[in-house]
């Protein structure tokens, strides 16, 4: 009997493998070449899945978005208190443990490669739009303090959460979740008013 092959699946386990290559040893490692070997694959079957190097990196890039998403989705899902639940989202997009550091230095590399290339890229990691949709919810839900400019507060919490994840990917000993955690815990006491 042949053996069925979850083909999404296997194209997931080649995008993983491509995130390994790229966080251990950077975009230029990142050919179609080291990339079947770290998946344990052939060439050939590589290119059963991806015909182009390009198509290969776009779909892992699209893959670290989705994960983030799905997981950020969880969490809005959850019964948490709005504190809580703040924070929680914060961390998905900050990198405080192993998925999320390879995910944020893959990211890195991406938005590096495809400035560096010339070649447009056409997808954002979608953090300043999240973070705008964020403040207008805590305003919506009289969760930010009054005296607030939510258009203000969009761009510092913006900020925030680019400055945390690249230092927490520069020096992850000095910010580490229960650090980042903190920071974020205080941010959020500042800007709103939170039932007791």
């Amino acid at each position: 009997m042949p053996k069925i092959v979850d083909h999404n699946k296997r194209k997931e386990e080649i995008a993983k493998a491509t995130w390994r290559v790229i966080s251990r040893e950077g975009m230029r490692k990142a050919t179609v070449r080291n990339i079947a070997n770290e998946a344990g694959i052939s060439l050939g079957a590589l290119r059963y899945y991806f015909s182009t190097q390009e198509e290969l990196l776009i779909f892992a890039m699209k893959l670290v978005h989705e994960q983030v998403k799905e997981r950020m989705e969880k969490i809005f899902a959850s019964p948490m208190n709005p504190k809580e639940k703040l924070t929680a989202l914060m961390l998905e997009l900050i990198p405080y443990n192993d998925v999320t550091r390879i995910e944020m230095e893959v990211w890195l590399e991406f938005v590096i490669h495809y400035r560096k290339s010339g070649i447009p890229m056409k997808m954002t990691d979608g953090i300043r739009s999240f973070v705008e949709f964020l403040i207008n919810i805590l305003q919506e839900e009289g969760l930010l303090k009054k005296d607030r400019d939510k258009d203000f507060e969009a761009e510092r919490l913006y900020a925030l959460i680019d400055g945390l994840a690249i230092h927490a990917v520069m020096e992850p000993e000095r910010l580490n979740a229960e650090r980042i955690r903190g920071l974020f815990m205080r941010h959020f006491e500042e800007i709103c008013d939170f039932p007791k």
